[in-house]
This record gives structure tokens, C-alpha cells and sequence, in this order.
């Protein structure tokens, strides 16, 4: 099993849901107002009167065949959308009850 965390603006919050859906990715949990700024440019998402843009964040623990077209498809809308934000990360799940 991968856990995958996905940070990106609230913007996309439809796009991801889809994403999700069509990947068959059904349990995960969401972070609704998440502050933050990236790394290599993009303005910062702070909730404030100068940076009003939030993220949320999603966690989805899920079967390690899934992982690679899931990151296929959040490219893909990264790339329509560069500076809204959108990053994800996988790492390996060492056990779960």
C-alpha cells in the first residue's frame, strides 16, 4: 500500500474530486483550509486579505498499482493550471489496522 498526499488550490477541488472518482479511489481524508506556498514560484495561499487563495489537502492510502495513473492524471491537470498549485507525493505504508 502508498499513501498519497495531494496540496492544491481550492480551485481545483472539483477537477480532484473527478480525478478520485474516475480513479476509483474512494476512501480518503480531506483537509479543507490549508495554507501554504510553493516551492519554485506560485503566490502564496494564506487566507489572508493579501494572499486570499487557500489549499486543501487529501490523504488516500491506496494499492500501489493505482499510484502511477493517479500521478498521471493530477499532472496532466497541473499542467492546464501551473499557478493554482498542485502537488502530490507517495510514500510507502508500513502498516494499518
Amino acid at each position: 500500500m502508498k499513501a498519497v498526499f495531494i496540496a492544491y488550490n481550492q480551485a481545483l477541488t472539483e477537477a480532484i474530486n473527478s480525478i478520485l472518482d474516475r480513479s476509483h479511489i474512494r476512501g480518503y481524508t480531506k483537509w479543507a483550509d490549508v495554507q501554504g506556498r510553493g516551492t519554485h514560484g506560485g503566490e502564496p495561499h494564506f487566507g489572508s486579505h493579501t494572499w486570499p487563495a487557500m489549499n486543501s489537502a487529501i490523504i488516500a492510502i491506496i494499492e500501489e498499482e493505482r499510484v502511477e495513473p493517479l500521478l498521471a492524471s493530477l499532472k496532466k491537470l497541473d499542467a492546464k493550471a501551473e499557478q493554482q498549485g498542485l502537488r502530490a507525493f507517495v510514500w510507502n505504508i508500513e502498516g494499518m489496522i
